[in-house]
């Protein structure tokens, strides 16, 4: 593997992603045969931020791997600087998995640590969401070249790191978000660059019905993420036409799934009808962060 750390998507080459969902479907398909891959490995687990699925996928991950850790929370940097925070973990364990507030703080960690850092969530990106959902979408549509992903909501972190990962997969990807609520300008060109450059597309618009029509894939996030909760109700108002709901649903291929990262807010950006449903793939995605980052730990830790 060529890289070190798994700061932002891009960190891993088209290639490596490939590689990765392969293996990431080996060990869900015979998790024994890893089950001692880690042995004698001790990975520290740093939250800034509260979680149900990142912090216990990747307690599992270790566990089911041989491995075990060490877990830390609160602000990284806040008692003591954050290089002598990276400078100690670096003589205690052998790979960081950081969720933080910042994606400097991410960065940080990386620059004052010989050890592989993992980016489990910053501002800008979330890389292990993006693998997971990957290899949910894989098992159920096979070759994920030219299927048409939409994104309805915020062009948040899990929206950057989706176009990210579709572009080098050769999916068509389709995020409709109100206006103000764009993704970043820089990863859009940079997602943008890496569709033209391959097989992929890219259309960021104000309209769901059009990145709905014909996909065969809906995912969505929450409208306020955590941090946002004093803008609870402005954006309440701005994504009230941004509902995945029935009648958006019926516009997609016939077949589609349906994907959210979790948590969800239910009677907001989804309704209960429709993440409830046979076409959800909701909790597969929760499964698979397990496989997915196992294999990610694996290639990083060799």
């Amino acid at each position: 593997m060529r890289a070190r750390d798994l700061l932002q998507d891009l960190d891993l080459g088209q290639d490596e992603v490939t590689g990765l969902l392969e293996l990431a479907a080996e060990v869900k398909r015979w998790p024994r045969r890893w089950a001692g891959a880690l042995e004698g490995r001790y990975i520290a687990l740093l939250f800034e931020k509260p979680s149900l699925r990142t912090r216990l996928t990747f307690q599992l991950a270790i566990k089911q791997l041989g491995g075990d850790f060490v877990a830390g929370d609160g602000e990284i940097g806040e008692r003591e600087p954050l290089k002598d925070v990276a400078r100690n973990l670096d003589r205690w364990v052998d790979a960081i998995v950081v969720r933080a507030h910042r994606q400097a703080t991410i960065e940080d960690l990386a620059r004052w640590s010989a050890k592989p850092v993992i980016n489990a969530l910053s501002d800008l990106y979330h890389p292990c969401q993006a693998l997971a959902d990957m290899l949910t979408l894989g098992e159920r549509l096979g070759n994920l070249a030219g299927v048409k992903l939409a994104f309805i909501g915020d062009g948040n972190n899990v929206a950057h790191s989706l176009m990210l990962t579709a572009a080098r997969l050769g999916m068509d990807f389709r995020l409709a978000a109100p206006e103000g609520f764009a993704p970043n300008p820089e990863i859009t060109a940079q997602a943008g660059r890496l569709a033209s450059a391959g097989a992929g597309g890219l259309k960021i618009s104000n309209d769901p019905r059009e990145a709905a029509l014909g996909a065969q894939a809906i995912y969505t996030d929450v409208w306020t993420s955590m941090g946002q909760e004093s803008e609870a109700e402005r954006r309440r108002q701005a994504f009230r036409n941004f509902q995945v709901n029935e009648e958006l649903f019926e516009l997609a291929s016939p077949g589609a799934f349906f994907l959210h990262c979790l948590p969800a807010r239910r009677g907001e950006e989804v309704t209960e009808a429709v993440i409830d449903s046979s076409r959800s793939l909701a909790f597969e995605q929760a499964e698979n962060r397990i496989h997915a980052q196992k294999a990610l730990l694996l290639m990083l830790l060799g």
